[in-house]
C-alpha cells in the first residue's frame, strides 16, 4: 500500500528551475553526516525551519523543481527533518530519475505553487491522483505518477524493489543444466 500523504506544507517554492542544492547550501554537497544536513536544511530560507517541520510535511515547489545537479544530500536532509513528499509543478529529469529511484514520492501538480499557501495541510489520494487542501476542500488534479514511480516508493527504492522484483526470479534460475 503507497503511504499516506497528509501534511502541512512546510515550504512553497514559487519559482521555477529551483536549484535543490540550496536546501543544505553548496558548501555541504559533500557533507555525510545526517545531524549536520539536518542542522542546515532550509535554513537560509527560515532559520527556525529545522524545528518547525514535523514528520509527514510537504515542500511544494515550482516548474522544473530540483533543477541542476542531482545531489542527494538535499533530499537526504529533507526526509531526515520529516519531509515525506514534494509537489510540484513539474520536476527536473535528473532530480526526478535520482530522487524516484531513492523511493521519494515525488508528485506532479501543474499550477500548485499558486495555490498552496505555507503551512496548509494537504492530502493526496494515490487512486485518483488528487490533492486537497484540507482547510478549503479545494481539490487540485494532479498529473499521473507512474506506476515504476510507485512500485519504487513501495519498494523503498531501487535496491528493495530489484531485490523484490528481480531477486526472486534469479533464485528460480537451475544453473546444473
Amino acid at each position: 500500500m503507497l503511504p499516506i500523504i497528509c501534511g502541512r506544507a512546510a515550504w512553497v517554492f514559487q519559482e521555477p528551475n529551483f536549484d535543490i542544492d540550496l536546501i543544505v547550501g553548496v558548501d555541504h554537497m559533500k557533507t555525510q553526516d545526517i545531524e549536520v544536513l539536518m542542522s542546515v536544511c532550509m535554513t537560509d530560507y527560515d532559520p527556525k525551519f529545522p524545528k518547525d517541520v514535523r514528520k509527514g510535511d510537504l515542500i511544494i515547489g515550482g516548474e522544473n523543481f530540483g533543477y541542476g545537479h542531482p545531489h542527494y544530500p538535499s533530499c537526504r536532509a529533507l526526509r531526515a527533518v520529516g519531509i515525506d513528499a514534494i509537489i510540484a509543478e513539474s520536476f527536473s529529469p535528473g532530480f526526478y530519475r535520482g530522487e524516484s529511484s531513492n523511493g521519494y514520492p515525488l508528485i506532479e501538480c501543474p499550477g500548485i505553487s499558486g495555490i498552496v499557501k505555507r503551512w496548509q495541510t494537504l492530502s493526496f489520494d494515490w487512486v485518483a491522483e488528487l490533492l486537497t487542501i484540507e482547510e478549503t476542500g479545494q481539490k487540485i488534479q494532479c498529473q499521473k505518477v507512474p506506476q515504476k514511480s510507485k512500485d519504487l516508493i513501495l519498494s523503498d527504492g531501487i535496491i528493495g524493489y530489484l531485490k523484490q522484483v528481480r531477486l526472486p526470479k534469479s533464485q528460480n534460475i537451475n544453473v546444473d543444466n
